[in-house]
């Protein structure tokens, strides 16, 4: 979604680099951050999970927004609204900003700072991209773990690009319990979430980021499944937030 928006970054050139919060950029200091991007232009952008890749010829730069961090281009942004953000851009917020040869600027505004910005991600710490994958790749994956699933389709290192909404939206769309063991998520199931994946990750893209999804609105004390009308529960699994159907979802 961020690349989709980021276009307009193809072909300027870094003139200058603030990075006001040094803690945001990770696994090397800002100053050789600084140095590698220095007069280098923008070539073109990528995307492996929930990774955006900015490529120049001598150095690629990876950022990551976690749930608050926003992409802003030329002081506007490039996604209008998050879930979890206080969706004031607070200038005060911006933890990276990269100055343009043409007078423009590119900033990542984060006020929880729970994103960052990388000098040549290790890609190979990331499982395969879940726009790329499906149910044929996702039985060999669920076959080989003893974790819940939903901890397990969270994890960067196994599948590469889902989030916490989106995953309690995958699994009730499959009937599948965040709780299942994943070695012991049917094949028939294994099946199910490999074919909402791709219509799922379309409806993401579709609306610019939202990752609500039809029982969102049901995800609290009381809330009752839209399917179906059983209890939604609630526990935390993985570290997350996560609510599921207790009739349809086993």
């Amino acid at each position: 979604m961020y690349r989709r928006g980021a276009f307009p970054l193809i072909g300027r050139t870094v003139s200058s680099i603030e990075t006001p919060d040094d803690w945001y950029i990770k696994g090397v200091d800002p100053e050789t951050l600084q140095t590698a991007l220095l007069g280098a232009t923008i070539e073109s952008l990528g995307r492996v999970g929930k990774l955006m890749l900015i490529e120049t010829v001598g150095a690629t730069v990876g950022l990551r927004f976690g749930m608050t961090g926003i992409l802003m281009i030329d002081e506007q942004p490039v996604i209008a609204e998050l879930e979890y953000s206080s969706n004031r851009l607070d200038p005060a917020w911006n933890r990276f900003v990269a100055h343009f040869a043409d007078g423009g600027q590119m900033a990542m505004n984060d006020p929880r700072r729970l994103g960052g910005v990388e000098l040549d991600p290790d890609l190979t710490k990331l499982g395969p991209d879940a726009w790329s994958i499906g149910a044929a790749e996702l039985q060999p994956i669920f076959g080989r773990y003893k974790v819940a699933a939903k901890a397990l389709l969270l994890n960067q290192k196994r599948i590469a690009g889902l989030g916490n909404l989106l995953v309690d939206e995958l699994l009730w769309r499959s009937g599948v319990s965040p709780l299942r063991p994943a070695n012991e998520v049917s094949y028939d199931a294994i099946g199910m979430l490999g074919e909402a994946l791709a219509p799922m990750l379309d409806e993401l893209y579709q609306r610019g980021g939202s990752t609500c999804g039809d029982h969102f609105e049901e995800r609290h004390v009381d809330g009752r499944c839209p399917r179906d009308g059983g209890e939604m529960v609630h526990a935390t699994v993985g570290g997350r937030s996560t609510w599921w159907c207790r009739t349809h979802q086993f």
